[in-house]
């Protein structure tokens, strides 16, 4: 059967308020803090790597749920004025479209906020069996977010799998602070790549003590190769027996917010190019990292063509 999208993302979508950055600690009793920047934008990291995909120049659609709401319409404009595909993303006329606050500060860390509306109802009826069987890659995110679709991924990565795509999965925070190593157990065999950031890697495989590379050799006996995401250290792939390592390129980030989503985006557009891993993974790094160069996720993610001229620059020729 032939393909009709590059990428298929099963994720989340919703609007982002980001907003600081803070100088101090966030004080309640109804005291205001005056920040310099405040910006309404496309978030969520299905959404956030959909849009990325789609400015590497990849056929990208996007799968799941949003509400009959104007933050819905919001988001499905926004998507399709990136080029993503929303036909499969499903209008629920009950829920509210989700909605998120991030809070910066100046050493560039971060909180985030999250009203759910209709991800806890995202699941497998969201996600056309047909988009499944013709999508190079599936990719899915915020799994912990989305505990119905979640239980379902298993199913679903195998049915993409048996039509020929490759799968990942970057599973993001988990609020409840669990990890759920039963449904990790089931889902990881079907997934071709895991892309946790550091602090995940050691969560989600029950090692927080632990080194994040004995994190990944763990984390990778269960089949997929780990790919760790660490800020400015770069970034490394584990097959359970090899390790690859990026440092990345010079960046001075404005705003971090979904950087590790465009490093998603840049690894997957790079190994549906037929490139090494060793190579996938600088172009995913300087993805990531020039995605940090204007405020929110979207805003400043690259193109292909600017991601290889700063590996360029820095002595990483592809």
């Amino acid at each position: 059967m032939p393909h009709t999208f590059d990428l298929l993302v099963l994720g989340d979508a919703n609007p982002d308020v980001v907003v600081g950055p803070l100088d101090r600690p966030l004080a309640f009793g109804q005291h205001e803090h005056l920040v310099p920047t405040g910006l309404l934008t496309l978030g969520g990291s299905g959404a956030i790597t959909a849009c990325g995909a789609a400015r590497l120049g990849l056929s990208v659609a996007i799968a799941g749920r949003i509400g009959d709401d104007d933050a819905g319409r919001f988001v499905s404009a926004a998507l399709a004025d990136r080029g993503v595909d929303t036909s499969a993303l499903r209008v629920d006329p009950s829920l509210p479209t989700p909605l998120t606050t991030v809070l910066t500060r100046t050493d560039g860390d971060r909180a985030i906020v999250t009203a759910g509306g209709t991800l806890a109802a995202t699941g497998p009826d969201d996600v056309p069996e047909e988009l499944l069987r013709r999508s190079r890659h599936v990719h899915a995110s915020s799994y912990f977010l989305m505990p119905r679709l979640a239980r379902a991924l298993p199913e679903l990565l195998r049915i993409a799998r048996a039509a020929g795509a490759a799968t990942s999965l970057d599973t993001n925070d988990d609020p409840a602070g669990l990890w759920d190593p039963t449904g990790l157990a089931a889902v990881l065999p079907a997934v071709d790549y895991l892309l946790p950031n550091a602090q995940e890697a050691r969560a989600l495989a029950g090692t927080p003590a632990a080194t994040t590379e004995q994190a990944a050799a763990r984390l990778a006996g269960h089949g997929p190769v780990v790919v760790v995401k660490d800020g400015g250290a770069g970034a490394f792939a584990h097959d359970g027996v090899n390790v690859l390592r990026t440092r990345g390129i010079p960046a001075e980030p404005l705003d971090t917010v979904g950087a590790g989503d465009s490093f998603d985006a840049g690894l997957i557009a790079a190994l549906l190019a037929g490139e090494p891993l060793a190579r996938a993974l600088d172009f995913a790094a300087a993805c990531g990292a020039l995605s940090t160069r204007a405020t929110g996720g979207t805003a400043a993610q690259p193109t292909r063509d600017e991601a290889l001229d700063a590996l360029a620059r820095n002595g990483k020729n592809q």
